[in-house]
């Protein structure tokens, strides 16, 4: 177990060194520039080193350390709430990015800005685990480097089902976003972290939990495919059912009819139309009774 205590103060050792630079760019940089680059590229930095510790640890642990799967499974769970509690709004997510920029929540420029920014902290990320790893702190880690230029693809099925698979997942992430969005944070991190964690559990065995370009088995077209295109189609999926339509594109709402906020009782209303009659009738008789010229 003490490559697994090794990798849980690495765990915690990013989230710090995250965390500062949170707090040191909010300071620095203005409300703007925080919001779409310093905090989304932390995000992205905190969030892709830990999944590539997790992915290791999904790999090598099992035969490497005695561990089961339950231990990897609530890893995931604190880590994802730990995000959660941590990313001070960021998504650390493109179709979460791509979802505000559609909500007309954000602009052309904004929604650019976040994408550069979590392409960049992915790369800073990416760069620091395999320094990370290089040091060879634990058997997990020297094992993962005599494998690395021998990887194979994380999608383990065909690339229109591990589509599906993601896109579904995206889907009913989405709809959970959706659903928690106004909640407050004691409940929506724990519930974020949980349907995160049982979406990556379910997902696993077809796409895993992580992936990489330079792994040999499938060409840079099915990860795109996988990877990109289906969480997207996934995220419109969702906004189409939630909202009915999708503000950026067009206004018309194709699944929901549009109600009155306020619903009047059937008695209330009965009661307002029989006055309306009683007065209508009243005034018909007044009229009749006024003198002619």
């Amino acid at each position: 177990m003490a490559g697994l205590n090794v990798s849980v103060a690495f765990f915690f050792l990013v989230v710090g060194v995250c965390e500062a630079l949170r707090r040191i760019s909010k300071r620095l940089l203005s409300p703007g520039a925080y919001g779409c680059l310093a905090r989304e590229l932390a995000g992205s930095l905190q969030l892709c080193t830990s999944c590539l510790e997790l992915r290791m640890l999904v790999e090598i642990g099992p035969w490497g350390g005695g561990f089961g799967p339950d231990v990897v499974l609530t890893l995931f769970f604190f880590l994802f709430a730990i995000h959660g509690a941590s990313f001070d709004g960021a998504s650390a997510n493109p179709t979460v990015s791509l979802q505000e920029f559609l909500l007309r929540e954000s602009n052309l420029a904004a929604t650019a800005a976040k994408l550069l920014a979590q392409g960049a902290g992915t790369g800073v990320g990416w760069a620091v685990t395999k320094l990370y790893w290089s040091w060879e702190l634990t058997p997990f880690h020297l094992i993962q480097n005599l494998i690395a230029s021998e990887c194979s693809s994380s999608i383990r099925t065909s690339p229109c089902h591990a589509a599906f698979v993601e896109g579904t997942c995206s889907f009913l992430f989405h709809l959970v976003l959706y659903k928690l969005h106004q909640s407050h944070p004691m409940y929506r991190v724990p519930a974020l972290a949980a349907a995160v964690t049982f979406l990556t559990y379910t997902a696993g065995p077809f796409t895993g939990a992580f992936f990489t370009f330079r792994c040999s088995g499938s060409s840079f077209w099915d990860y795109v495919q996988v990877y990109w295109l289906g969480p997207f189609a996934g995220m419109l999926a969702a906004l189409l059912l939630h909202r009915g339509n999708i503000p950026r594109l067009f206004q018309k709402n194709l699944l929901y009819s549009r109600k009155s906020k306020y619903k009047v009782p059937k008695a209330r209303a009965a009661a307002r139309a029989g006055g309306d009659e009683l007065r209508r009738q009243r005034k018909g008789e007044k009229s009749s009774a006024e003198p002619r010229a």
